[in-house]
């Protein structure tokens, strides 16, 4: 009886360690409940064809030249929304342009830059803007407004956190109402609901829109802790049933298999066919929580998406000037 006794806290022992390397595994996997929406907004050809151009004419002389020319025909490019070709021309018409007309250079390289940023080449417009002239202009800049929202949009979408932010600063201190406008933005572009209810509590469009979000959203620890004890379940619960059925099948074939072959005492194929289901089980874990970030992520879109279009909110709404 005593070595019966002195059996049990050692079985008790044994499988207590087994339990906290299982959670442990488990804790590996867990998912972050943050969503990541991709937001991004069609051109809007109307909106861009109607802004009008900040800089001076081209006088009969400038269009007489080489330059001129190209730059003629650049433009009739770009107001067609050609942008491609229009970048062409417009950097044959700075080659082609006399050093000393700065103010034309200028022009040109802003052009070739708003091209980029209307055909959503966001690393294009930084890499034309640092290696450009306008790295110097100020308010005097005909079009420097534009230029600063090009830029924080270009750099927040390459995730330049430093340089987005020193953008939004010097929109802050220039132009007070399209940093506010653009923050706003941001906010629902990048879906952060907490910042959206602490700072924005009287815009009831988008509050009720965070409550319907709350509402339907599905929770990635219920999810996952759904998938830990019945394989498949976690994406039954966010409506994958395919996918709920497949890793409840794989699950349990690989665990049947598992138990046959250490049952007839096959422990190398045991071991083996046990790794497999552990890599299945585990992965099956951390794969329902990112699904229910991603199914949570296309319900955000579908609600943010028509505020930003119909309060006028994406960024390209902001721009004043085209070609």
């Amino acid at each position: 009886m005593k070595r019966q006794n002195s059996l049990n806290p050692m079985k008790m022992n044994k499988a207590l360690t087994y339990l906290i390397i299982f959670f442990a595994l488990s804790s590996c996997y867990r998912v972050e409940d943050k969503i990541e929406p991709k937001i991004s907004c069609p051109l809007k050809e109307n909106h861009v064809k109607n802004l009008k151009n900040p800089f001076k004419h081209l006088s009969i002389e400038e269009r007489k030249t080489d330059w001129g020319k190209e730059f003629i025909i650049a433009k009739k490019f770009a107001k067609d929304l050609d942008l491609y070709q229009a970048i062409t021309n417009f950097k044959r018409a700075n080659i082609l342009l006399d050093e000393e007309n700065v103010y034309r250079g200028q022009e040109i390289e802003y052009n070739i830059i708003l091209s980029y940023y209307l055909a959503q080449k966001y690393e294009d417009v930084i890499e034309s803007f640092e290696k450009s002239s306008l790295c110097y202009v100020d308010k005097s800049f005909e079009a420097f407004e534009d230029l600063l929202i090009i830029l924080y949009e270009s750099y927040r979408e390459m995730q330049d956190e430093e340089k987005t932010q020193k953008t939004l600063e010097l929109l802050s201190g220039s132009y007070s109402e399209t940093e506010k406008k653009i923050a706003l933005s941001s906010l629902l572009i990048e879906g952060d609901i907490e910042t959206l209810k602490e700072e924005y509590p009287e815009k009831k469009n988008i509050q009720n829109m965070i409550k319907v979000y709350e509402r339907d959203k599905k929770s990635v620890k219920t999810a996952q802790l759904l998938n830990t004890f019945i394989p498949g379940s976690g994406y039954l619960y966010i409506g994958q049933k395919k996918s709920a059925a497949t890793a409840f099948l794989l699950n349990g074939l690989f665990i049947y298999a598992s138990y046959e072959f250490f049952h007839h005492g096959w422990t190398a194929a045991g071991v083996i066919t046990a790794s497999f289901e552990a890599g299945w089980y585990f992965g099956g874990i951390y794969g329902a929580g990112q699904e229910a970030n991603f199914y949570n992520e296309r319900i955000y879109e579908r609600l943010a998406t028509p505020i930003l279009n119909k309060e006028k909110l994406f960024p390209i709404f902001f721009i004043k000037y085209g070609f």
